[in-house]
């Protein structure tokens, strides 16, 4: 199996019914929704945007347990 294979299966993981935004390839980045902080998209992306940080500690928000 690739490595490209493993990352997309990693970052889709419990995720439900959600899409997550092209990575851009330089500035300008798009401004977390949450902090401010430059994200990873590019700043042209509409939708919610966040962070690694802020998409980490929602994802700890919402995690399913069990």
């Amino acid at each position: 199996m690739s490595d490209d294979t493993d990352q997309d299966r990693d970052r889709d993981y419990c995720l439900i019914d959600a899409t997550t935004p092209p990575t851009a390839d330089g500035p300008p980045y798009a401004e977390c929704v949450l902090c401010r902080e430059p994200t990873e998209y590019p700043e042209s992306y509409k939708g919610i945007t966040m962070c690694p940080v802020c998409e980490w500690q929602e994802a700890q928000r919402t995690a399913c347990s069990g």
